[in-house]
């Protein structure tokens, strides 16, 4: 099994705006570290070669990044032990804080790419059910040996 991981984010400005400039003139320079991590498996992109074009919900100021990973160590590692951090740090000057669950994460099989609407549906999950083996948080942080 792999490790799958959605997260949103609603901008404060649209894309093209001059305050979100440093943000979407790192993107490709985030996405080849995560490409280059160790235990990156695959990130959802359109013919950009991001994901921000990519529309899952209503509202058009929200952006999702989706991945599939190893292990929950190797999506940790890419997180906060690369300049990625440096962005995370960063993403009050660009983004809302959401009221609900921002991201997901949960086990696929070994070769399943998740889709978007199949992401939406565990974000919706979580945000309705809390943490469990079908969507769940670092906070719980259940292993693949919990979808038995």
């Amino acid at each position: 099994m792999k490790l799958a991981q959605l997260n949103i984010a609603k901008c404060k400005y649209p894309l093209e705006a001059p305050e979100m400039k440093d943000f979407v003139d790192n993107l490709d320079e985030v996405n080849g570290i995560a490409e280059a991590s160790l235990g990156f498996v695959w990130r959802l992109q359109d013919e950009s070669g991001d994901a921000t074009q990519i529309q899952v919900f209503d509202d058009p100021s929200l952006i999702v990044n989706m991945s599939v990973w190893e292990d929950v160590e190797s999506l940790k590692n890419f997180m906060f032990r690369t300049h990625h951090r440096d962005f995370m740090r960063r993403k009050g000057e660009w983004f809302e804080r959401l009221s609900e669950d921002s991201y997901v994460l949960w086990w696929v099989a070994e070769g399943h790419t998740p889709d978007v609407h199949e992401a939406k549906e565990r974000l919706m999950h979580l945000r309705e059910n809390g943490d469990s083996a079908y969507a769940f948080t670092f906070k719980s942080n259940f292993t693949e040996s919990d979808m038995a």
